[in-house]
C-alpha cells in the first residue's frame, strides 16, 4: 500500500509536470490547490529536491519546478524514494536486499521465484508510468468525459 506521502509527492509532481518550464509553483499554491497540508508538502518538496527531481528558486515570486523532463521521471522512482521497495518480500528487492527471514535456500525456492515475477511485472509497470504519461492519461479521461455530456 502506498503511504499517504507518496500519494502527495505523486500529486505534487504531476502538478509541476503540468507547469514544465514554467514560472516556479509557490508552496502556498501548490498546497491549496492540490488539497496538500502545507507542511508536510514541505517535506516532500525538500525530499524530491534532494533527490534530483525538482528545484527550486528563493524570494517572492520563487517555487519549485522539475528539473527533469516529466517522460524521464517514473513511478518506480517515486514509489522507492517515498514508499521503499516495490517487492512484498526482502529477498527479491533491487534496492533494499536483504535475505529470506525463513530457514530456505533461496535459489530453491519457489515462492521467492513467484513473488520475484510480481516484482519485475510491477517495477516494469512502474516504469512506464511517466508523469508525462500520467498527465496524458488523465486530460484523456477528462476529454472522454466531456464527450459523454
Amino acid at each position: 500500500m502506498l503511504a499517504k506521502k507518496t500519494k502527495y509527492a505523486i500529486i505534487a509532481l504531476v502538478r509541476l509536470a503540468r507547469e514544465y518550464r514554467k514560472e516556479p509553483l509557490q508552496i502556498a499554491t501548490l498546497a491549496a490547490e492540490e488539497k496538500i497540508p502545507k507542511k508536510f508538502l514541505e517535506a516532500i518538496l525538500r525530499d524530491l529536491k534532494n533527490a534530483g527531481i525538482l528545484n527550486s528558486v528563493k524570494g517572492r515570486y520563487g517555487g519549485y519546478y522539475l528539473s527533469q523532463d516529466p517522460e524521464t521521471v517514473n513511478l518506480a522512482t517515486i514509489i522507492r524514494l517515498f514508499n521503499g521497495p516495490i517487492a512484498f518480500i526482502p529477498c527479491v528487492t533491487y534496492l533494499y536486499y536483504e535475505s529470506c527471514d525463513v530457514d530456505k535456500e533461496e535459489e530453491f525456492c519457489g515462492i521467492r521465484t513467484f513473488f520475484k515475477e510480481v516484482r519485475d511485472a510491477a517495477v516494469e509497470i512502474f516504469k512506464k508510468a511517466t508523469l508525462a504519461e500520467i498527465i496524458r492519461r488523465e486530460d484523456a479521461l477528462r476529454a472522454s468525459e466531456k464527450t459523454v455530456d
